[in-house]
């Protein structure tokens, strides 16, 4: 085959639900033979994650680059070859692109060649390499995991945050969840920082936006390890809290990623004061612990974060929170 000249625009569609490495490779190829490319993410029921969110994973991985990322809305949803469905989406690609101009369409299914020829481009079939499949990822993602994206995968998680003042069972919650559905969970980065760092009971301001960001780092991790769920004990916005508490002000970093907290969990539990204080090292006495209780429950309340308090034992918190999560559907309403 004759290599592909420059000034060349590339065309290529799907769903990608969910975005993995046979997308990628495809979408390499094109951009290595031409001087644009031009992705269209299709709208499709076989998926609740939202078309803005499935196009932004192409953004991130193809930041910089010339690849133009086109959210396809009201598309047809019939498959098939027969004349009516080839024509009903040959005209909604045609009318999706509007004026411009394509040369190439890439693909790796038999509607290449009705949809090249409907635009006057070539035909670019690339061969699928190994064996990488969205419908087998979407039944079991965590045994697929490695043929995902990883802000994909990221994305696909239940990601759920257990907050609450000192001493109020987060980590036992944390701990107990993800052992119940064998999956990972993230600790509290800034307990064992405190141990290390503090100096008379106390952290400076950029200490506490160390934490923040050692922590957002440990769930980033955790995420991709993950199977359905990861379990997440305390996030920021406690971190943000302390810093006023114990210095009146936070850093700008930290309010920054306190303020990320409002969107970066799907489900979010306050773990309640009525379980027993237990005085160790390092806490600040039961007091303390209420008035922090009423802080954090009223910062989450501000931020306008839904949340679900959980009171009573163990074996109780544990039941409730099996209810919201059974429940729970991740993008659905």
């Amino acid at each position: 085959m004759e290599p592909i000249k420059a000034g060349k625009i590339g065309l290529t569609l799907g769903k990608y639900a969910p975005f993995h490495i046979g997308h990628k490779r495809l979408m390499d190829t094109a951009l290595s033979e031409t001087d644009k490319l031009i992705v269209l993410v299709y709208e499709d029921s076989i998926t609740s994650i939202p078309v803005h969110v499935r196009a932004n994973w192409i953004r991130s991985v193809y930041e910089g680059e010339n690849v133009e990322v086109i959210e396809c809305y009201n598309c047809p949803q019939e498959v098939g070859y027969t004349p009516e469905i080839k024509l009903m989406h040959e005209q909604y690609i045609l009318k999706t692109l509007g004026n411009r101009t394509v040369t190439h369409f890439y693909s790796a299914e038999p509607y290449g060649e009705h949809v090249s020829k409907a635009l006057n481009a070539a035909d670019r079939r690339i061969n699928r390499e190994g064996d990488v499949s969205a419908t087998r990822i979407r039944g079991d993602p965590y045994r697929y995991k490695d043929d995902v994206i990883a802000s994909a995968y990221a994305d696909m998680i239940i990601k759920v945050v257990f907050l609450g003042a000192e001493c109020t069972g987060k980590t036992t919650m944390a701990e107990t969840m993800a052992e119940k559905y064998k999956t990972e969970f993230v600790p509290e980065y800034g307990a064992e920082y405190w141990f290390e760092h503090q100096k008379n009971g106390v952290l400076t301001p950029e200490q506490l936006a160390e934490i923040a960001k050692g922590h957002i780092d440990c769930e980033n991790e955790a995420v991709l390890l993950s199977d359905k769920y990861c379990f997440i004990d305390t996030n920021a916005m406690t971190t943000y809290m302390y810093a006023l508490d114990y210095h009146g002000y936070a850093l700008p970093e930290l309010i920054q990623a306190a303020h990320n907290c409002c969107n970066r969990y799907d489900v979010v539990f306050l773990c309640d004061d009525d379980i027993p204080y237990d005085d160790s090292r390092g806490r600040r006495g039961e007091e303390t612990r209420s008035i922090s209780q009423k802080k954090i429950a009223e910062d989450l309340m501000e931020r306008k974060i839904q949340f679900m308090r959980l009171r009573g034992d163990v074996e109780t918190r544990v039941k409730a929170v099996e209810r919201v999560l059974s429940n729970y559907v991740k993008y659905e309403g």
